[in-house]
């Protein structure tokens, strides 16, 4: 089993960058005990200029072949925490790889979208997508506590 987020644009050094790797580094020792290995991650151009359908084709080529796709998306389910800790479990006891896919300022496209198994959303407002990977390691950290039942996710 993989787990991969593939997102747009390079996370640079500052604050972002530490939650993520901290929050990763989290799942990593938690996971482990779980039968989930650590979080991978690919980052694909966010020039200008690029566009959205260049961007979109980015994102696709790095999507590894079988993986079960969810995409952040303002449109996307809201699911709990509880909820996105058990689709993770159904995942990894379906032994299927997951690919956490984040797009750029212009979003995804409807094409890409259409290739979500999942699609997410932190809400109804809009986040900054270097904003959406830390509140997505965070959330793939605590389906770790969630599923090993640590008291880290209180209700």
């Amino acid at each position: 089993m993989r787990i991969d987020i593939v997102a747009v644009g390079r996370l640079k050094k500052g604050p972002e960058a530490a939650l993520v790797a901290d929050y990763l580094d989290r799942f990593a020792k938690t996971g482990r005990a779980l039968g989930l290995p650590p979080v991978g991650v690919t980052e694909v151009e966010d020039r200008k200029g690029l566009g959205q359908s260049a961007e979109a084709e980015l994102l696709a080529r790095a999507i590894p072949p079988g993986a079960a796709v969810v995409m952040l998306d303002e449109r996307g389910d809201q699911p709990t925490s509880p909820q996105f800790a058990e689709r993770i479990a159904g995942w990894r006891d379906g032994a299927r790889d997951i690919c956490f896919v984040i797009g750029g300022a212009d979003g995804l496209t409807p094409d890409l979208r259409a290739r979500a198994d999942w699609q997410i959303s932190f809400g109804r407002m809009v986040w900054p997508h270097m904003m959406v990977r830390v509140m997505l390691s965070e959330q793939i950290y605590r389906a770790a506590t969630i599923l090993a039942g640590s008291p880290y996710h209180r209700v």
